[in-house]
């Protein structure tokens, strides 16, 4: 199905038509020491938010605790707090991407970690209950601006041929966090190393001194020269992609082979919010629903397990609260292994087959765990390694509904986009599942812990279906052949929505 392409307007004053093989000239770099730096800079931040994250879900039950120093019970925790984190995530993506995609991609991703980093060391600091909520909130606030700049950063900055993996391996490596968050919170449990009012937030302050070194390393990290040479920056684009080449070419001991495409565009200091939400709804409304669909499905199969896990493992299998933290490391070592072993098929084999199969795969172990969590057939240790496998495969899933929605709409959307999908999807899995979930497994009914594990199994699979049917193939294509921008200047006369 094909359909006529949204147009920005022709350039206002001030503004000109440039001709630019910036595009080209990214994409068939080798992979070099540049890259590695940009993967380090940007996609570090994404163990902070595993770490984040593992630290609230395994530290719930001491917090809860008398002694703890907060008046706050589990269910508040594992409820109403991760529900107001992921709230402050969806509202940080729409705010922080209407503005990345505004005023470009290095401005906004310091600006993102600055946020979540002050808001982590303020909720170390919680005396009340509303405290630790608020901060909670704001937290997530800039974690969700933080998925908007880096993850349209990185698909601009990393050559077509790698796009693929390094995305998903990137957007995994929340799961080393997860395994430190697990681990860390084991140690900072043990009351005979600290105090009950003191480990916990011993464990946030730790994870802003990390916040702090990629702050650091994240300052050499350039602007998307895809961005500057629309907004009407094409010297300072191709002033950077040149001493980028003369790098790689020196690093290499060859020189690079020359571009194999230019393309014309507009200049534009910004593109309307109304042309944005045209060009997503009305001219790729196929891969809307495609975005949407993985979304959604990713955030309720993960809330289905990772909210209610330390709960379920305490409840039915009288795990002690300090022990969680080790099943929860594994079942991380598995969400990460799964984008680390099955990224570079997301170039090879493709897009559609890996994204399709990761999700059903996942959705039909997960409808399995439940047969057997329903039966009585597990243990702690056996329910934990049910859950490995099925993240195993979730994981590369869940990772790559990010690298999908960041590269099949037109450049000057990408930030927006994201954000868009990110905060609807989230929005209707990450807080109504939580609220929905924290019910079900804290109840003690072995029956609504199965409800919980198949309303997540159920919508992975509706996912994998939809992306059977309209997943794009952009497996080592240009981001600029796969959703053509806004501002060419001599556009082709049909956009490809498949």
């Amino acid at each position: 199905m094909a359909s006529e392409v949204s147009r920005a307007p022709s350039p206002g004053p001030g503004e000109s038509t440039v001709t630019t093989a910036v595009p080209a000239r990214l994409d068939r770099l080798p992979w070099s020491r540049w890259h590695w730096m940009i993967v380090i800079g940007l996609g570090t931040v994404w163990i902070l938010d595993g770490l984040e994250v593992t630290i609230v879900g395994n530290v719930a039950g001491r917090i809860a605790e008398d002694g703890s120093g907060l008046d706050i019970t589990a269910a508040q925790i594992t409820g109403v707090a991760a529900a107001l984190y992921v709230a402050g995530a969806c509202s940080g993506a729409l705010f922080f991407g209407w503005l990345t995609d505004r005023y470009g991609r290095k401005r906004l991703f310091m600006v993102t970690l600055v946020v979540y980093l002050a808001a982590t060391a303020m909720t170390a600091l919680s005396f009340e209950s509303w405290w630790f909520f608020l901060f909670r909130f704001l937290t997530g606030f800039g974690i969700g601006g933080e998925y908007a700049a880096i993850n349209s950063a990185i698909d601009e900055l990393i050559p077509s041929h790698y796009r693929g993996r390094v995305d998903l391996i990137i957007n995994g490596s929340y799961w080393l966090g997860a395994i430190g968050g697990s681990l860390l919170s084991v140690v900072m449990l043990d009351t005979d190393i600290f105090p009950k009012d003191l480990g916990w937030r011993l464990s946030f302050a730790l994870g802003v001194v990390l916040g702090l070194v990629i702050l650091l390393v994240r300052r050499h990290v350039p602007e998307s020269p895809r961005w500057q040479f629309i907004h009407g920056h094409g010297d300072e684009a191709e002033e950077l992609v040149g001493a980028v080449e003369k790098e790689i070419e020196k690093e290499k001991g060859a020189p690079l082979p020359p571009p194999d495409r230019e393309i014309t565009i507009h200049q534009r200091k910004s593109i309307g919010f109304g042309l944005i939400a045209k060009t997503v709804f009305h001219t790729y409304p196929r891969r809307a629903v495609l975005g949407l669909s993985l979304f959604i499905g990713q955030a309720f199969l993960y809330n289905a397990i990772t909210f209610g896990f330390g709960t379920i493992l305490i409840t039915f299998f009288d795990v002690p609260t300090g022990s969680t933290g080790y099943y929860f490391a594994v079942i991380a070592a598995g969400n990460f292994m799964g984008p680390l072993l099955l990224g570079k098929l997301f170039d090879t084999v493709g897009r559609r087959i890996m994204i399709s199969s990761t999700y059903l795969l996942s959705g039909i172990l997960l409808f399995g765990t439940a047969w057997l969590f329903d039966r009585g057939s597990l243990s702690a240790t056996t329910l934990t390694a049910c859950w490995c496998v099925v993240l195993f495969f979730a994981s590369a899933g869940a990772s790559s509904a990010y690298l999908t929605v960041s590269e099949i709409f037109p450049m000057e959307t990408r930030a927006m986009a994201i954000a868009f999908f990110y905060a609807l999807g989230t929005a209707a899995g990450g807080i109504s599942g939580p609220l929905i979930f924290a019910e079900l497994t804290e109840s003690g009914v072995v029956g609504d812990t199965v409800l919980a594990f198949q309303i997540g199994a159920g919508l992975m699979c509706a996912a994998g279906l939809v992306a059977a049917f309209l997943a794009v193939n952009a497996e080592r294509r240009s981001l600029e052949d796969i959703a053509e921008p806004l501002s060419t200047a001599q556009p082709s006369s049909s956009a490809d929505t498949r």
